[in-house]
């Protein structure tokens, strides 16, 4: 099955023409066709393919594709090539991939629409140039969108929502009311936006749900993966920094506010009332306790739990999260635990015998207890 990107609707490239396109150097032939891209080992005779490392250069002497985009670095180290592989020599082969990606798949690719019969529309909604809603679609009262947006099948907006220039809203995505969504912002499939926080009070033996009154504020270039919640605040907004980034089942709690450019991993729980400072970057199911503030350029890796404020600028790990330097000295202490506790044993059992041999030199008679006496020289009467 061909699992290439393709060159959906735009036909084919040379290489040649990517070469121009992008500002590379061509070494070998410049007119193969290119019609997709694919990684090096699943690359085929007309795919594109890049090298990420020098670690993939051995990989690029067996792909099967029709050309590969290098560093200069990497390409004067290169020999014995697959046979007839072109190579585009660019100061950065990701980023110039990447790129490549973009020209054969456009963000609008999919068949797009205006405003389908089958979505429901409030009539006071109001529409920037060149939207498109997909059916199935929800909006309400006074929803204001701005050009270009794409609403994709079964999204529900609720009354008062506002949304920038070039949003997508993935299938099935819920905002609540009032939800406020700058520019560029991707919500991919099923996240929902703006729902009730977690927030009761517990009285007289059962728990009396708190009203939610704030809203939820995704500032522009911001991305929410598929099934991730932001919860609305409880009284003032949750807020979603410029540029951040949130994987897919990634749970905010009401009344946080993340800096720019903040980057969460899959599975990462931020309870209520969390603030971040920029550029903080948490890896896969960081737990993170309320009222807790991550630093600007924190790093938190996998699994740490955060129950206090962190400083800016350093890396932690474990759970209680404590500095790198300090959890990767506990982490080789914990290795020698059973070591150790093999020594402690040992010691133990020398300490216990010379206890007794103490005693033996304060007691000899303690030797042998069945010993005879020495007389004394006294007689009973």
């Amino acid at each position: 099955m061909d699992t290439s990107v393709t060159a959906g609707g735009v036909g084919e490239y040379s290489v040649a023409d990517l070469a121009h396109r992008f500002g590379g150097e061509i070494r070998g032939r410049n007119d193969r066709k290119i019609t997709g891209a694919q990684s090096i080992q699943k690359a085929g005779p007309h795919d594109l393919t890049f090298a990420a490392d020098d670690k993939n250069l051995k990989l690029l002497k067996k792909t099967l594709a029709a050309a590969a985009l290098v560093s200069p670095e990497q390409a004067n180290g290169l020999e014995n090539l697959s046979e007839g592989l072109s190579l585009i020599v660019v100061s950065d082969p990701f980023e110039t991939f990447i790129e490549v990606l973009r020209e054969f798949r456009p963000a609008h690719s999919q068949d797009q629409v205006d405003i389908s019969p089958s979505a429901w529309i409030h009539p006071t909604v109001q529409f920037g140039e060149g939207c498109h809603v997909h059916p199935g679609v929800s909006i309400g009262a006074g929803v204001q969108l701005g050009s270009r947006c794409t609403i994709h099948p079964g999204v529900v907006i609720g009354a008062g929502c506002r949304l920038g220039d070039d949003c997508q809203i993935y299938p099935n995505a819920v905002l609540y009311a009032g939800v406020q969504v700058g520019s560029r912002v991707i919500i991919h499939a099923n996240a929902v936006i703006g729902a009730d926080g977690f927030g009761y009070r517990f009285k007289d033996g059962r728990f009396h749900k708190i009203p939610h009154l704030g809203w939820v504020s995704i500032e522009d270039d911001v991305e929410i993966g598929a099934a991730t919640t932001v919860d609305r605040g409880m009284i003032g907004p949750t807020v979603i920094g410029e540029g951040t980034k949130l994987d897919n089942l990634v749970m905010i709690g009401h009344n946080c506010e993340l800096g720019k450019h903040n980057a969460f991993a899959s599975q990462v729980g931020l309870a209520g009332s969390v603030t971040t400072g920029d550029y903080v970057r948490c890896a896969g199911q960081v737990g993170i306790a309320d009222h807790v503030h991550l630093g600007t350029a924190a790093v938190f890796g996998a699994k740490a739990g955060i129950h206090k404020d962190m400083e800016a600028g350093k890396t932690y790990l474990g759970a209680p999260a404590t500095e790198e330097q300090d959890q990767m000295r506990i982490m080789m202490s914990l290795r020698k635990v059973p070591e150790l506790r093999a020594q402690f044993r040992l010691l133990e059992k020398q300490i216990a015998d010379l206890q007794q041999q103490m005693i033996l030199l304060q007691h000899p008679e303690a030797k042998d207890p069945g010993a005879t006496q020495p007389d004394t020289g006294t007689k009973e009467s």
